[in-house]
């Protein structure tokens, strides 16, 4: 096996990552709380507030709980992202994720509304998935009340919620939903087939390996493993025309790395725009390591590619 070279403000970080045991859901939500409530939290911008609220969920569903994020200074037609979690579909939350879903909104002054999806193995497929396009037509429905550009609306997630992410987009255009100007895939799950050569290499590697992606898909996909829609696996999709332009980040030593660079292909191979960024020395999550040259750079950059297409 060639040696991995990982970035060098990394390297020193990954004996200090947990391991957590996908064969307990309960134990890894556990664990990343405890991993992400170690981390320091910076000072929330002064010009920025939020609100918990609840929204109709997806018919015959319990309401889906989101968090939207405002500048306090108010201003007609702004534009708004709609932000999704990741955490294998299994773990995660708006808190988790507080600090990501507020950049944007501190940034580039966008209304962005992060979604608390329904996680599995509780609730597999389609309920996350369901949850989070409900939150689109809630925010297509609502544009007045937000104050938003319809126009000028984009979907952001990372990791499960770039798969969630992805979905949405080609939901919205088969379904006639809400326009999207823009989709933002971080270091995106994408195709539960798993026959990449990261997805087969990659079996020890931090924060994510092939171990934790097969059970993250058997828990999400549950029943519906015979017959994958490509609503919870976007690789699965046959058809990629008239979706919206893409950002795609993918990290070096990711199981997931070669399915979001595939994607991010075949997306161009449909005549849709994509910025592709593929980081070196890097693994998957390791922009938990926020002091990491690496890890800024790939941020600013992600964020600007999302200023450019909201602006």
């Amino acid at each position: 096996m060639a040696e991995r070279r990982y970035d060098p403000e990394l390297a020193p970080f990954i004996p200090l990552l947990p391991k957590s045991d996908w064969d307990d859901i309960e134990g890894a939500r556990a664990g990343l709380a405890e991993l992400l409530g170690g981390l320091a939290r910076p000072e929330p911008p002064r010009h920025v507030g939020w609100e918990d609220t609840k929204i109709a969920g997806p018919e015959g569903a319990p309401e889906v709980e989101v968090r939207i994020y405002r500048p306090k200074e108010a201003a007609p037609n702004r534009p708004a992202v709609l932000y999704i979690h990741g955490g294998g579909f299994c773990v995660g939350s708006v808190d988790m994720e507080h600090e990501g879903a507020l950049r944007p909104c501190a940034d580039l002054g966008a209304v962005v509304v992060s979604v608390e999806y329904r996680l599995a193995p509780e609730h597999p497929f389609p309920a996350g998935f369901e949850d989070c396009y409900a939150a689109l037509v809630w925010m297509g429905q609502n544009t007045e009340q937000l104050a938003i550009d319809p126009d000028r609306v984009a979907v952001m997630g990372g990791s499960a919620g770039g798969a969630l992410a992805a979905g949405v987009a080609l939901a919205a255009r088969d379904r006639g939903g809400p326009r999207l100007c823009f989709q933002v895939l971080n270091i995106p799950v994408i195709d539960d087939r798993m026959d990449t050569p990261s997805m087969t290499d990659f079996v020890d590697t931090p924060m994510w390996n092939r171990s934790s992606a097969v059970k993250s898909w058997d828990y999400y996909l549950g029943d519906s493993r015979g017959d994958v829609s490509p609503y919870a696996a976007p690789g699965r999709a046959t058809d990629l025309r008239g979706l919206p332009p893409a950002y795609v980040a993918t990290m070096e030593f990711d199981p997931l790395r070669d399915e979001g660079i595939g994607y991010a292909l075949r997306l161009l191979q449909a005549g849709v725009p994509v910025e592709l960024h593929q980081f070196p020395g890097t693994f998957h999550g390791s922009a938990v390591i926020p002091s990491a040259e690496v890890s800024r750079r790939c941020s600013d950059e992600m964020m600007a590619a999302l200023g450019r297409a909201i602006r």
